[in-house]
């Protein structure tokens, strides 16, 4: 049993690893062929290599045995239920809430506003410093809340992925022409920043657990497609917060 498991380890490990042999090949060839410089404190590197593989692998063992089966979990709860409303209040509360915690918009917003305060655009003081990144955050999470929101309902009533999209980026593009110049980058990069660690597991286990419980959805033709209008939304909502905001 336990030499099993050893060996089932080993594997997991080793998938990991290659996972990470592209990155490692282009950062040697880098290195070693194009600067012609040797690794500094090459050790301190090898042991990173291994705990990020060991993280990585951790990280995927975390979605399968946890996120996955706990979100198609909820989605067949709350499907067999019978209650739209109750299924509704769950998407929006499950975009908002891990969007809000998502590591990487911490990061970009805290960013932000420093850059915006070295810009001239805001005070510099810490007070205006918060208040400007907590705004984009609030900004972002209720976009993607919104937006699982409306995947669901896509699913639910079948509609064609493809008119959400085309008539979403439609109002982006329109957004970009009178968004202040300073918050179109930031807004574009906020679409793939919400799209991360914590939000893609729970809501592609959403979306294929209601495509599984509701008769006549494909997994696969139905299920997929929230992450699209996580991504989507957020640009919305952060032009419009530059608008406000500006």
């Amino acid at each position: 049993m336990f030499k099993d498991d050893l060996v089932q380890f080993g594997n997991k490990i080793k998938s990991a690893l290659l996972d990470l042999f592209p990155i490692i090949i282009v950062v040697v060839f880098f290195q070693v062929v194009v600067i012609h410089q040797p690794f500094p404190q090459i050790w301190d590197v090898l042991v990173g290599v291994v705990l990020v593989a060991l993280g990585l692998m951790l990280f995927i063992e975390g979605l399968e045995m946890g996120l996955f089966p706990i979100g198609e979990a909820l989605a067949y709860a709350l499907a067999k239920k019978g209650s739209l409303t109750l299924l509704l209040v769950f998407a929006f509360a499950l975009g908002f809430s891990t969007t809000i915690a998502e590591p990487a918009l911490l990061a970009i917003a805290k960013e932000a506003a420093k850059i915006s305060s070295e810009s001239g655009l805001i005070s510099s003081d810490s007070e205006t410093l918060k208040t400007y990144a907590l705004g984009l955050r609030i900004s972002v999470a209720l976009s993607v809340g919104f937006a699982i929101v409306i995947g669901v309902l896509r699913i639910l009533k079948g509609w064609p992925i493809y008119y959400l999209i085309i008539g979403g980026y439609l109002v982006v593009m329109f957004m970009t022409i009178i968004a202040p110049n300073e918050i179109i980058g930031l807004a574009y990069d906020a679409g793939g920043v919400t799209t991360s660690t914590i939000t893609v597991p729970l809501v592609t286990a959403l979306g294929v657990g209601l495509a599984n419980v509701i008769k006549g959805r494909s997994p696969l033709l139905d299920g997929f497609g929230l992450i699209a209008f996580a991504s989507l939304m957020p640009m919305i909502f952060v032009m419009g917060y530059g608008l406000f905001w500006f």
